[in-house]
């Protein structure tokens, strides 16, 4: 009897040590395939963001070559059409990396698009507007199921949502200006995420065309201005600018003293001017 026992209780031994290690294979299948899933959504635009990117003012910025776009207008529209195709449903379900990366990469890419079609007979997305009309009101995007404007994607669903609470998306959107950061050359992919946020940050916070220290003051892009209330909001326990880039300092590239000041708040914050002319390369 003992025996017989002893038998069946190693069969199922057996068989639940063969159920696990297929769960952890399964899950580890499914984490494979659905990384290479988010990369493939958005394989099409780091494809034409390769091919018609280009570093400037020593890598710290990029050019838009908007004519090349113009030329290879079908195959923007077609990744278009792709986040165009994905539903509020499916959406919700992914995981907030995935969710960030597709709306920061639909708000880049139908910028783009906005762009050309006024393109070259614009010297500003600023010329998209009017007087009494800004262009980021426009609705003219099918995304999640409703028409939306680019406002709406990045004070909406980005900022709005309260999900992501990361202003380092303050770097990776790119408002077709010589002001805003760089357009990266690559989609934003939910597997690289953090990398690529980390990399726009320190990338933007090295130009010293645009942030900078000199004396008592912190001179810093207006976009600190604006969105002045996303880096006092808690990131990674920040609840002030200078706190936040103090996440950032060897960017700056301030010495120990500078450093110690930054720190205890102390400098005078100053913003720039912002140079709202197209970042196209010709």
């Amino acid at each position: 009897m003992k025996s017989a026992i002893l038998k069946t209780t190693n069969k199922v031994s057996a068989l639940v040590r063969f159920t696990l290690g297929a769960a952890i294979l399964s899950s580890s299948m499914m984490s494979n395939v659905y990384a290479e899933t988010a990369n493939n959504l958005h394989a099409g635009w780091t494809e034409l963001l390769e091919q018609n990117i280009s570093p400037i003012n020593q890598g710290h910025s990029t050019a838009v070559d908007y004519a090349a776009f113009k030329n290879q207008e079908s195959e923007l529209q077609a990744y278009l059409d792709t986040l165009s195709g994905v539903s509020r449903g499916d959406f919700d379900a992914w995981p907030k990396e995935k969710q960030l990366a597709f709306l920061i990469n639909a708000y880049n890419a139908w910028t783009v698009e906005f762009i050309l079609t006024k393109y070259p007979d614009l010297e500003s997305i600023k010329d998209l507007g009017s007087l009494f009309s800004s262009p980021w009101d426009k609705e003219f995007i099918p995304l999640l199921g409703k028409t939306v404007s680019l406002n709406d994607i990045e004070h909406g669903l980005i900022r709005g949502s309260k999900r992501y609470n990361d202003p380092r998306i303050h770097f990776a959107v790119n408002c077709a200006s010589i002001g805003c950061p760089a357009l990266r050359e690559e989609a934003y992919t939910a597997d690289k995420l953090e990398q690529q946020l980390t990399q726009q940050t320190e990338r933007f916070l090295t130009d010293s065309s645009r942030n900078y220290i000199k004396g008592n003051a912190i001179y810093l892009s207006s976009i600190f201005k604006w969105y002045g209330e996303d880096f006092e909001a808690g990131f990674r326990g920040t609840k002030s600018i200078q706190s936040f880039i103090g996440l950032y300092a060897d960017a700056l590239k301030l010495d120990d003293q500078q450093s110690a000041t930054l720190k205890k708040q102390g400098f005078n914050v100053k913003f720039l001017d912002y140079d709202w002319k197209l970042n196209a390369s010709k």
